[in-house]
């Protein structure tokens, strides 16, 4: 055997293990709840097996369409001001010394290094009636009482879950831009905002692109956050797959959801795919 064959041989072995682990955790679960999703519904709960179309028209209902179109926004807000956010942060690390950036990437990731569900109390905790935010508004005269449980304490759980995930595509798109762009930008007599419209926006697309899916996707499947910070007032769409499997025991209906959401995470990861592909051709060209 050549040894051209033996390398490819090994590579495809050790290929094995992870292929085996995505068939069982990944590609069969996903089958059975596609297979789910096509079933007809038992009133006792459960599914009856069969073939029907039911379950996906019922989330043509008013009741499942505000939750997804609540779910669809408060996704795209999400990676909107975490994209924004991302944006400024991965620039001001991106210029500066290279002996300080790992240090200023290592605070991007402290929160990572701490539990999601004490990340989520601690805002409680925070924006709650005895937290130093509504302390603080008392003593500048601001009546206030407390921001749990509200959208906007939703909205800044979400940026700080996400905003580490933001930031990491879009500094590794910054850290490969010339730094003698934004000097020949600035002889030329751009501005602040001519520099990032006209160098570095477009040469961080593929970046961008990025961290918009990274939020985007699994905010859509968020659980806990609307829960404790929301009040479950306003569910997401995770809030009520969990919802029509566990208390109403609509396999179905909840399978049937649960793939609508997956195209969509789906489409979003194509659609930053097809962007960054066509941002590297433009670079490259």
């Amino acid at each position: 055997m050549s040894r051209t064959r033996r390398d490819n041989l090994a590579g495809a072995l050790m290929m094995v293990p992870a292929s085996i682990v995505i068939l069982v955790l990944v590609i069969v679960p996903m089958a059975i709840i596609a297979r789910d999703s096509f079933a007809v519904s038992d009133p006792l709960g459960g599914n009856l097996g069969g073939f029907t179309l039911e379950n996906y028209a019922k989330l043509l209902d008013p009741v499942y369409a505000k939750t997804m179109g609540y779910s669809l926004g408060m996704a795209v807000l999400n990676a909107v001001v975490c994209t924004v956010v991302g944006y400024i942060v991965a620039y001001y690390i991106a210029t500066r010394p290279a002996r300080r950036q790992p240090l200023l990437l290592l605070l991007v990731i402290i929160p990572f290094l701490t539990d999601f569900l004490v990340r989520t109390f601690s805002w409680i905790t925070l924006l709650g009636s005895g937290g130093p935010i509504i302390g603080l508004a008392k003593a500048v005269g601001i009546p206030a009482t407390s921001l749990v449980p509200s959208q906007t304490a939703v909205v800044l759980s979400l940026l700080y879950a996400f905003l580490p995930v933001a930031v990491f595509p879009i500094y590794a798109s910054m850290r490969a831009i010339d730094p003698s762009l934004r000097e020949a930008a600035a002889d030329l007599g751009a501005g602040w905002w001519q520099t990032h419209a006209r160098v570095y926006v477009p040469l961080s697309a593929s970046g961008l692109a990025s961290s918009v899916m990274l939020t985007f996707v699994p905010t859509l499947g968020v659980f806990v956050i609307p829960v404790l910070l929301g009040g479950g007032k306003d569910p997401l769409v995770g809030n009520l797959i969990v919802t029509l499997f566990t208390e109403f025991r609509n396999e179905p209906l909840g399978a049937a959801l649960s793939m609508v959401v997956l195209v969509l995470m789906l489409v979003t990861v194509a659609l930053a795919g097809i962007v960054t592909r066509v941002v590297t051709k433009k670079r490259s060209a």
